[in-house]
């Protein structure tokens, strides 16, 4: 026999309003408009980051405890929980420094580890610090 419960807040015992909920790795979600199901866990990011490469630091991130400045135009994002393989899904974007510049930026496949991944930077060919760069990884958590 199975159960529903029906409800429009979930606050806490004490009625502050706040609350934790947990939810297990096979919990779904109904896609919009009736559309079908998705996994609620595998479907959101794992680890994301917003990096000033010049200072060097981390301006606000998830799951990352520190960022290691490698090289110029190298960053490796470290993670607070390791990814259960090698086998993710990495992105990440930077702003160029100039409104000349062809840019982009990428993730290193040969440098991939369940603990951190290098992303570089590049710059009309050349490695380059940058000041607004992102990162986000998608995949199961070990």
């Amino acid at each position: 026999m199975t159960s529903q419960l029906n409800v429009d807040t979930i606050v806490d015992k004490a009625g502050s309003g706040g609350t934790n909920v947990k939810i297990g790795n096979t919990s779904t979600y109904v896609g919009e408009g009736g559309s079908g199901t998705q996994n609620t866990v595998q479907g959101i990011a794992k680890c994301w980051g917003d990096y000033d490469q010049d200072s060097p630091s981390i301006k606000d991130s998830f799951n990352t405890s520190s960022v290691t400045d490698n090289t110029t135009g190298q960053y490796f994002p470290q993670f607070t929980n390791n990814m259960g393989s090698v086998n993710y899904a990495s992105m990440s974007q930077t702003q160029p420094q100039s409104t000349t510049a062809s840019c982009e930026s990428f993730e290193n496949e040969s440098d991939k580890t369940t603990a951190n991944t290098r992303i570089t930077t590049i710059e009309n060919a050349s490695d380059t610090d940058h000041t607004n760069n992102a990162y986000v990884i998608h995949g199961d958590l070990a």
